[in-house]
């Protein structure tokens, strides 16, 4: 089974840093368009951050200078690391991706569990 896969989340003071990483697994031949997203209590799932076309990459205006989302291909993983972190970031952060299957050699998009982030004041 070809599932996304999150850690990192947890309890932080506001300023401090937290990295989150998740691990695709299954029969994987390629993973494409790693993101992040969050939803707050009460509000909707929104963009963080994301890689555009070829290694570009996006981020909500709330979160430039502060996070950065990276992968690593040969361990088919995608983090996001955050710093600086305020209590407004708080929220369930989820991982998103487009995951080629073996042996169906399609895309899936697949999303993490989720991982909780609380940012104390």
């Amino acid at each position: 089974q070809v599932q996304l896969v999150e850690s990192g989340g947890g309890l932080v003071q506001a300023g401090g840093s937290l990295r989150l990483s998740c691990v695709a697994s299954g029969n994987i031949f390629s993973i494409n368009g790693w993101s992040w997203y969050r939803q707050a209590p009460g509000k909707q799932r929104e963009l963080v951050a994301e890689f555009a076309s070829g290694s570009s990459t996006n981020y909500a205006d709330s979160v430039k200078g502060r996070f950065t989302i990276s992968r690593d291909n040969t361990r088919n993983t995608g983090y996001l690391q955050m710093s600086s972190l305020k209590p407004e970031d708080t929220a369930v952060y989820y991982c998103h991706a487009w995951v080629g299957v073996v042996p169906d050699n399609r895309y899936r998009e697949l999303w993490g569990q989720g991982t909780l982030v609380t940012v104390s004041s």
